[in-house]
């Protein structure tokens, strides 16, 4: 039962005392200046310690073509002042205040690093930190909290590079262990060279190598066992979007928290490991410029799936450059905790989206408190489960957030919104239910002729029909916006659903709301929906 009298949750009170408008403070730029490519992000900062992407760029560099010898080849250093070149105007256009790039193991350890990172000063403005590989990991890690929804139990971090590859063992919390190898993708090629396709030998050979430098990443297992993998940047990403595209899972809302098993991994690298060159080129999900250096990063996979007894892998859309971002947060934000007191990455990213867009609080919270009671009273009745009412909050929430577009069809700016803001810490499959469900709190019914709706699994198209039915009831007893309905009591019976509602005035624009809006639900549950003031 819904009592309004009643001490709201801890969640409330936390949104309570952080809905205060935020507003961007500064723009700032962050170069991950890595083996294979530069990556740029700018993003505005806030008010309350979050900040939203604006524009990126990635420009494939390759600065170990030809290979990763103790100078930068004079074709690698042109490429990578060139970029820097490209990456400075997207600043510049982009009113960046502040310009933070970090290079990693390739112009780190090149005898003419120095002399780069003095002609990026000179020629186009941009100083450049060369970070040791322990900063690059730990700013890895920092970025993969932010970005992924973990908890208490010990993940594996790994970020494969064209030079290096970081290790991260750490929960939602702290980090048990940090460390960066030199087993990158291009330098492990250019030091084995494999055969094409790889063979065997080839195999066994890469395997001892790495065997031989994860020594003490094993032993950091041991005293920390984690069974889940998170793996991020262009190779894990690479790898993640092939074995999305085999099982056809849908990729275009986000790449950030896709899942697969061992299992799925093995059948992967069962098929890939035979191809040839041509063979890998043909293969979906693939980037062309990385046909001829993927596998030694798919058999270092392989080992440690193997290995350390991982059961799953997810993938983190952040990286480096986040974690620069989050690192200058700490240092000049002080106090700067990730957005207040949300530490759960899918709570933070939906409430920093909720100010940005200058939400209807009063409303949006009353309307989810409703829709989480009838959800509590429905969910056997239904077979909902328990992980779909933490989704139906989040819509509860963001269903009005279309607003912030035009009132005119605010239900689907809302749909446009949800799924191209990035959430964090969500699978896609999760975002589109949250999107939809919100995107049907008002108008029509989902239907066949809805694109995005019908371009959904069946399994996601029923639960979407449910939880928004339940949505736009809850919303219907909140027609006037003034949070009139103070109980809510329900009672399933046979033939009906009697909503017995508890007011602090006159119910009448409730329970017409209410009713007008209650079809979906009657659809859903075949029962005569019924509301009573008590």
């Amino acid at each position: 039962m819904y009592d309004e009298s009643e001490t709201y949750t801890e969640n409330l009170m936390i949104i309570g005392s952080q809905s205060g408008q935020s507003v961007a403070v500064k723009r700032i730029a962050a170069i991950d200046l890595g083996t294979n490519s530069f990556h740029a992000v700018i993003v505005d900062i806030y008010s309350d310690g979050s900040f939203r992407k604006i524009d990126d760029l990635k420009e494939m560099v390759q600065l170990a073509k030809g290979g990763l010898k103790s100078k930068l080849s004079e074709g690698a250093f042109k490429r990578g002042i060139d970029a820097l070149r490209k990456i400075k105007v997207l600043c510049d256009s982009q009113g960046a205040d502040r310009i933070l790039a970090y290079a990693t193991s390739a112009i780190r350890e090149a005898e003419n690093g120095g002399e780069f990172i003095q002609k990026s000063i000179d020629d186009i403005g941009i100083k450049i930190n060369a970070i040791p590989g322990s900063v690059e990991a730990e700013l890895i890690g920092y970025a993969v909290q932010h970005g992924v929804k973990l908890d208490e139990k010990p993940v594996l971090m790994v970020d494969i590079g064209g030079g290096s590859v970081e290790f991260i063992l750490g929960n939602d919390k702290e980090f048990f262990y940090l460390t960066s190898k030199k087993i990158g993708v291009s330098r492990t090629a250019d030091t084995f060279k494999p055969s094409d396709p790889i063979t065997k030998e080839d195999i066994a050979k890469l395997e001892a190598h790495y065997e031989e430098e994860l020594k003490y990443v094993t032993e950091a297992l041991e005293k920390q066992p984690a069974e889940v993998m998170i793996g991020s940047s262009g190779t894990m990403q690479n790898i993640a979007a092939m074995i999305a595209a085999r099982k056809k899972t849908p990729t275009d809302v986000t790449l950030n928290e896709m899942e697969f098993t061992d299992e799925d991994y093995y059948k992967f690298y069962n098929d890939f490991i035979k191809l040839d060159r041509k063979g890998r080129g043909k293969v979906s999900g693939l980037d062309s410029k990385r046909v001829d250096f993927i596998n030694t990063g798919v058999v270092l996979v392989n080992l440690l799936f193997r290995k350390y007894g991982i059961k799953k892998m997810r993938i983190s859309t952040q990286a480096l450059r986040e974690g620069i971002i989050i690192r200058y947060l700490k240092r000049e934000m002080m106090g700067f905790t990730g957005s207040g007191a949300f530490t759960d990455p899918r709570r933070r990213s939906v409430f920093e989206l909720l100010r940005k867009c200058n939400w209807h609080e009063a409303h949006s919270t009353h309307v989810t408190k409703l829709a989480l009671t009838m959800f509590d009273a429905l969910k056997e009745e239904m077979g909902l489960a328990e992980e779909d009412k933490e989704l139906l909050e989040y819509a509860g929430y963001l269903h009005d957030i279309g607003y912030y577009i035009a009132h005119s069809a605010h239900h689907k700016h809302a749909l446009y919104i949800i799924r191209n803001s990035e959430l964090k810490g969500f699978r896609q499959d999760e975002i589109e239910v949250i999107a939809n469900v919100a995107r049907y709190h008002r108008r029509s019914t989902p239907k066949k002729r809805h694109e995005e709706y019908w371009k959904l699994k069946a399994p996601l198209r029923a639960k979407i029909r449910k939880l928004a039915g339940i949505l736009r009831v809850a919303d219907g007893l909140d027609r006037s916006h003034f949070q009139n309905v103070q109980k809510l009591e329900i009672e399933s019976k046979e033939k009906e659903l009697l909503l017995k509602i508890e007011t602090t005035d006159e119910p009448y624009l409730e329970i017409w709301g209410a009713m007008r809006k209650s079809h979906l639900l009657r659809e859903v549950l075949k029962k005569k929906i019924v509301i009573e003031r008590v």
